[in-house]
């Protein structure tokens, strides 16, 4: 364990240097390398840039395991952060577990890309918005041909696979919906809500306020174990964090206004504005299955997982259980793993039953299992 990380270090400490990492040429391809490798990718966008009137580009963090060879094809995660995090910070902590898996001989051979959604108006989730920009599209038709140019990933869906976690979990999902034609599967880790009929505890299409219920309790938001920590009302109204996460939801899923993204809901009294949710229903995953289920679902067969603690620091298990009400209404076959005395955070943690060597290598295993199904011939170790 001590060799890889020492083969880490110098890399590790120029990705968190302050200095922006050099675009990089899709056209530089990658050498073989016997030592792991985490490095910044950097790619301008031409969608982005356009829509922005500015220069945008995406930013990740591309690990590639000790001996990596670019030339045998190589199957690639795709792992998105959640809000507040980052692609390096996410990354850096993802690859400790990888490391240790590799030293013992039991980690799947995959490129690991750790992209970076923070936007000036929050968490973009590679969604395509009328505020943030087509995120889902310039990363299907921009960044995946640039990252399998520069390392040799396998330019196939069976070969590109998703996760992330929270925010990231959302965005893992949308995009495997939004472009099945281009990814092989997803595994959402404790998404946003994929549900509005339960947007953190709120029924976007009943409810007539965020703060307040039709009893006039207190919406709550924020639990530990049984115990109510804190109720949206204060979230958004005492604390900065919560004023930018609820802002960041505006961002991508409401209408643009004169001044920016359209709100939800009022601020000081928690009023929904219908017209708001009716924009926002395009980005209702469990809606937009039901919507498009004779074209989605043949699509989608074998390609979604979704594991959630049950008791979700912020309730995200309501809203799943309702999308694995829908699908299997819809009669889909996705995988949907709710987790006894699990939280947001430590979900990741070993499970006894359920993974006992660590979700990571859970969904890691299943990765190359899917992949090796389709490629049995593939030259990776």
């Amino acid at each position: 364990m001590y060799r890889l990380v020492a083969a880490l270090t110098a890399s590790l400490a120029a990705c968190t240097a302050t200095t922006r990492a050099p675009t990089v040429a899709p056209t530089l391809r990658a050498t073989a390398s016997q030592q792991p490798r985490f490095e910044p990718f950097t790619l301008r966008s031409a969608r982005l840039s356009a829509f922005a009137g500015r220069d945008v580009s995406f930013e990740a963090m591309v690990f590639t395991p000790a001996d990596y060879d670019p030339s045998c094809g190589w199957p690639t995660l795709y792992f998105v952060h959640g809000f507040g995090s980052s692609g390096l910070r996410t990354g850096a902590g993802y690859i400790s577990d990888v490391l240790a898996r590799d030293e013992a001989g039991t980690a799947s051979p995959l490129i690991r890309v750790f992209l970076d959604a923070n936007h000036p108006l929050g968490h973009h989730v590679f969604a395509d918005s009328a505020n943030t920009g087509p995120w889902s599209t310039a990363l299907v038709e921009e960044l995946l041909p640039a990252i399998e140019a520069r390392y040799g990933a396998l330019a196939e869906p069976t070969a590109r696979f998703l996760s992330g976690h929270s925010s990231g979990g959302w965005a893992s999902l949308w995009l495997q919906m939004e472009h099945p034609e281009a990814f092989g599967g997803a595994w959402s880790l404790a998404p946003d809500p994929v549900d509005f009929r339960s947007f953190t505890n709120v029924d976007l299409y009943r409810d007539a306020n965020m703060y307040r219920g039709s009893d006039g309790a207190a919406v709550p938001l924020v639990r530990d174990g049984a115990k109510v920590v804190t109720n949206l009302e204060a979230f958004v109204r005492a604390d900065p964090a919560g004023r930018r996460i609820y802002a960041s939801f505006d961002a991508v899923f409401s209408p643009r206004g004169p001044d920016g993204p359209l709100p939800l809901f009022d601020r000081e009294t928690g009023q929904i504005d219908r017209s708001v949710v009716s924009s926002w229903q395009r980005y209702d995953i469990s809606a937009r299955l039901r919507r498009e289920w004779s074209t989605l679902g043949p699509q989608l067969r074998g390609k979604l997982h979704v594991i959630v603690g049950l008791e979700d620091t912020y309730y995200l298990d309501a809203p799943v259980r309702l999308l694995a009400q829908e699908l299997e209404r819809l009669g889909g076959d996705a995988d949907i793993l709710f987790v006894p005395g699990r939280d947001h955070v430590d979900l990741f943690d070993p499970h006894p039953e359920l993974y006992p060597a660590g979700l990571v290598q859970r969904i890691e295993d299943a990765m190359w299992h899917s992949f090796r199904a389709a490629h049995p011939q593939s030259r990776c170790p």
